[in-house]
């Protein structure tokens, strides 16, 4: 099968002959047939992580085979996840993280922070910018009817910003910084525009910027925004080292700061305010597919206008040059 695989050491490139992956109890054989490409993919091309395997977790596929055996953990044999619905043929997205399911952390319902978890196309897994790519069964969601594939494909990404609002109180007609209007950036506003807060979104490139008239109560060039101390919540979504210092300048004292984005390069902070004035940092990941998927059916959130190229599984190579340029938010991968 074709996959874009990240070497140690190396770039990603793309291989035509990768062995198809094999199920393991509890899994399901997924046929992709779209995945995203997002920031954190282009900074495991940079180093991020030290991974090696295939790229890619945002995706959409179709179910092929099941596993008939349970995996370790499950308290019924032979269903791969009680309750679930039968998954082969199905149309799904898939949460990214894969936890052991029995250390303190998992038996705590905090799966995502297993200490020895595997990451979709992140720590220690395959991922999704292939022909096929498993999942435990449990990871899945089914994608309603009325969701396109192209919508479908930022399930992921919007689970993340809507884990903001389970992590921070966001109430109507508070002050809130969306800053960093990229990939992500894009739908944490929406989101919190939702919710009824009063959001500035600011950024560095007019075009995003354009994206969010009419969305945004309000929307800035980074350069613009003087005033400091501004903002009762701040949410970095920079993608970029500096980030955080950034947010440090618009919050309040007292206010709190969203830590979306990492990188491969380590941040140098004068983190001396963070003491001084009191400023609660809660770093941010993954979030609630539930919630995003009835976000996508019920239309509340429309990440059509984000996508700037769909290309080939073929031409992956090529697309992560183009997601990489200043100008692109999101690139798809169609199979």
């Amino acid at each position: 099968m074709r996959a874009l695989v990240m070497g140690a050491g190396g770039e990603p490139r793309l291989v035509t002959e990768r062995p198809r992956p094999v199920i393991s109890a509890g899994q399901a054989l997924i046929r992709m047939t779209m995945a995203g490409i997002c920031s954190t993919d282009l900074e495991i091309a940079k180093g991020y992580m030290d991974f090696s395997g295939v790229l890619g977790h945002e995706f959409v596929g179709v179910v092929e085979e099941v596993s008939d055996k349970s995996a370790p953990g499950e308290p019924v044999p032979g269903e791969p996840v009680p309750g679930k619905p039968a998954m082969v043929g199905k149309r799904v997205v898939g949460e990214i993280n894969i936890p052991c399911r029995s250390c303190p952390a998992c038996t705590a319902r905090m799966g995502n922070h297993c200490p020895t978890r595997g990451v979709l196309g992140i720590v220690g897994v395959d991922g999704a910018f292939a022909d096929h790519l498993t999942l435990p069964v449990e990871n899945l969601h089914q994608v309603p009817d009325n969701v396109s594939d192209q919508a479908a494909v930022f399930t992921e990404p919007l689970a993340a910003a809507f884990r903001i609002l389970e992590q921070a109180d966001i109430r109507p007609g508070m002050k809130v910084a969306a800053l960093g209007v990229g990939r992500l950036g894009q739908l944490v506003v929406q989101v919190l525009v939702a919710e009824g807060a009063d959001v500035t979104a600011i950024g560095r490139s007019r075009e995003k910027l354009e994206l969010l008239k009419g969305v945004a109560a309000t929307t800035a060039l980074d350069t613009e925004v003087t005033c400091k101390a501004l903002f009762d919540v701040v949410v970095d979504s920079t993608g970029a080292p500096e980030g955080l210092a950034r947010a440090m300048e618009l919050v309040r004292p007292c206010g709190t700061i969203i830590l979306k984005t990492t990188v491969a390069a380590p941040a140098r902070l004068d983190t001396n305010r963070l003491v001084i004035d009191e400023i609660t940092v809660i770093g941010s990941r993954c979030g609630p597919f539930d919630k995003a998927l009835r976000a996508l059916a019920e239309g509340t959130v429309d990440p059509a206008p984000l996508v700037s190229a769909t290309m080939s599984l073929g031409q992956a190579e090529e697309a992560m040059r183009i997601a990489a340029m200043p100008g692109a938010i999101k690139v798809l991968l169609h199979a």
